[in-house]
């Protein structure tokens, strides 16, 4: 059976057809069924799908649509922020952005996947790759987990940072705690080398070329033994967020991969920035991966009743 003719293919190139013929893609009702049909689409977790193997054409439609989904959030979050900024103490307020419960539980995942792996007690400064209007993650993690931790977020448009600056502005601790930078990610370089931890949004890089070449300048500039932690998709959610494969991740070593089989539609990988790199073919080592069986991860996870596939990576052998 070609790509094409697998059901979950044909009701997701249906959808985007539809998709990309709105005027607009900002919050109004079609625009709302359109995308949240796309997300219940893509949300089974074991469909039996590679999206990065489908054929050319398929290929083409899912980085359109990647790209129109992309655009559908940030609207979504940039509304959101609005509204949200029109209240005397916005934080008090986050629970009316539609997802926010999913931002809580990918940050508890998140602050717990880095609890395992960074030692050293809680990261003294953290920077947020394409924090955007609704700095969710950065407010979640700094509010409930990491509640003396500096955030550093950045984000390429100004009125993004500008919105966001606005909904911490009034609070006494995260005012102090969040810094905004409103610059491209590769503008920046011995900067990097400042942060314990570093997490980089899922629509950073929406091409797989512009993801690699971000962890790439990452990879360059982090400190030796800081952590980066990535968002990716699995399965069929690969249609609505780029994927990250461990070979993209040239001068890390892989810890942990986690991908979620609920509505918390990202999975999330954490590596560590290793010391070794080609600094003379300016070409950074290879990824590489820990010798753990998985067993940790989801001991963790499972009191939340989160469900979960998750992998503590291991070298395979390879035959030669």
């Amino acid at each position: 059976m070609g790509c094409q003719q697998d059901p979950l293919v044909q009701a997701v190139c249906e959808l985007y057809e539809k998709i990309s013929c709105l005027e607009s893609l900002k919050p109004c009702k079609d625009v709302n069924m359109l995308m949240t049909q796309l997300v219940l689409t893509c949300m089974p977790p074991n469909y039996p799908i590679d999206v990065t193997k489908l054929c050319r054409k398929v290929q083409e439609m899912r980085s359109k649509l990647i790209k129109l989904s992309g655009e559908a959030e940030g609207l979504l979050e940039s509304h959101y922020s609005s509204i949200l900024a029109s209240y005397d103490n916005p934080i008090d307020h986050l629970h009316i952005f539609p997802y926010f419960a999913n931002y809580l539980k990918l940050s508890q995942l998140e602050f717990t996947i880095l609890s395992q792996h960074h030692s050293g007690g809680e990261p003294s400064r953290v920077a947020f790759v394409g924090s955007g209007p609704l700095p969710l993650t950065s407010i979640v993690l700094a509010s409930n987990h990491l509640t003396k931790t500096h955030f550093h977020n950045y984000d390429m448009d100004p009125s993004a940072n500008s919105k966001a600056l606005q909904l911490v502005s009034t609070d006494p601790d995260l005012s102090k705690r969040m810094v905004f930078h409103t610059t491209d990610i590769m503008d920046v370089t011995c900067a990097l080398r400042d942060y314990d931890v570093i997490f980089l949004a899922a629509l950073v890089g929406m091409e797989k070329e512009q993801k690699i070449r971000v962890i790439a300048h990452l990879a360059k500039y982090m400190a030796n033994g800081s952590i980066l932690m990535l968002r990716s998709a699995h399965g069929a959610r690969g249609f609505l967020y780029p994927v990250v494969e461990d070979s993209d991740l040239r001068g890390f070593q892989v810890l942990s991969v986690f991908h979620p089989t609920d509505e918390v539609i990202n999975s999330v990988i954490m590596a560590r920035k290793c010391s070794a790199l080609n600094h003379e073919k300016g070409s950074p080592l290879g990824p590489i991966m820990m010798p753990n069986k998985c067993c940790e991860i989801h001991q963790v996870f499972n009191p939340l009743n989160h469900g979960s596939i998750a992998e503590e990576l291991a070298i395979e052998e390879k035959s030669s």
